[in-house]
């Protein structure tokens, strides 16, 4: 077997959960991308097929889960589909947020799709004295999963993720990557929990935040845990 192209996370049989970098596809658009990494996948595993079974955006860091077959795919797309897999996300947002709430707002299913039901609940972390604009590190654990649901959703109580060039502010963006080095998209997949399709135990797994996030929060005063 090849050299792995990306932190391994958990790999069984039946699994396995990469540590995503940020600015990697997870699967080859209509776009010419080279970070595409099922494309990275099928050859560190020499298969034809791999099994993502969801999705990250381009810019976001964080784990990402794979089917090694396609029956433990199916199983797999059940627990999703059904909402009995938790998933963590930590975001960097603007200004102070509340210290928790839930959101039910609706958003499309997929790019274009129609608007669905969707919801995420979240907790503050920290609120930070940082310039331009004070800002917040929260933790998100969306209940659903929809077309950029946690980007939409906190942009919805107006506290968007900083680096976000969609929900977002542009000069903002600018001044976080000017004055503290952050020149991605501030959402991190800390962690997911579900249950093991053959062995039925409850598994999570974690995912180190990446040194091009950790970094400029250093730089803000901002310690993770």
């Amino acid at each position: 077997m090849s050299a792995a192209p990306f932190e391994i996370l958990f790999e069984d049989d039946d699994l396995l959960a990469i540590n995503k970098p940020a600015w990697w596809v997870v699967h080859r658009g209509l776009a010419s991308d080279a970070l595409v990494i099922v494309d990275q996948l099928k050859a560190y595993l020499h298969r034809e097929t791999v099994h993502p079974l969801h999705r990250l955006d381009r810019q976001t860091s964080g784990v990402l889960l794979f089917a090694q077959k396609s029956d433990i795919a199916r199983t797999m797309q059940e627990q999703f589909n059904t909402g009995q897999i938790r998933k963590t996300y930590l975001a960097l947002v603007r200004g102070v947020c509340p210290e928790k709430g839930f959101i039910d707002s609706p958003v499309p299913k997929n790019e274009g799709g129609d608007r669905v039901p969707a919801q995420t609940e979240y907790v503050r972390e920290g609120a930070f004295n940082t310039e331009p604009r004070h800002v917040s590190l929260v933790h998100a654990y969306p209940r659903t999963g929809r077309f950029h649901q946690i980007r939409r959703h906190l942009k919805h109580i107006s506290h968007p993720i900083i680096g976000d060039s969609n929900y977002g502010k542009g000069a903002l963006n600018r001044a976080f990557r000017e004055r503290y080095g952050l020149d991605r998209l501030a959402l991190h997949a800390r962690a997911i929990t579900f249950q093991h399709p053959v062995t039925t135990q409850t598994i999570t797994i974690n995912a180190p935040v990446p040194t091009d996030l950790l970094e400029p929060f250093e730089r803000m005063g901002i310690v993770i845990n």
